[in-house]
């Protein structure tokens, strides 16, 4: 995940109320219209049950933005 997609999945989980389910986590999102980028991020999501947004950010797999070693191209 990205420190842009960090951003996406703070906001699309605005105003849920944890804890959540991986499951949970996701419905939220979708139901909230989160883009498509936003969702991969969140099927990433190991299963288990989250007690807050920023849980969920931190768990969220990361991945470098880019092509370049270090993903610095955006």
């Amino acid at each position: 995940m990205t420190y842009r997609d960090d951003l996406r999945v703070d906001k699309a989980l605005q105003g849920a109320d944890f804890p959540r389910s991986r499951q949970q986590v996701l419905d939220y999102a979708r139901e909230r219209d989160a883009d498509d980028k936003t969702l991969e991020a969140l099927r990433a999501l190991p299963e288990g049950t989250y007690d807050n947004g920023a849980q969920v950010v931190r768990a969220v797999p990361q991945e470098p933005e880019g092509d370049r070693p270090g993903g610095t191209d955006r």
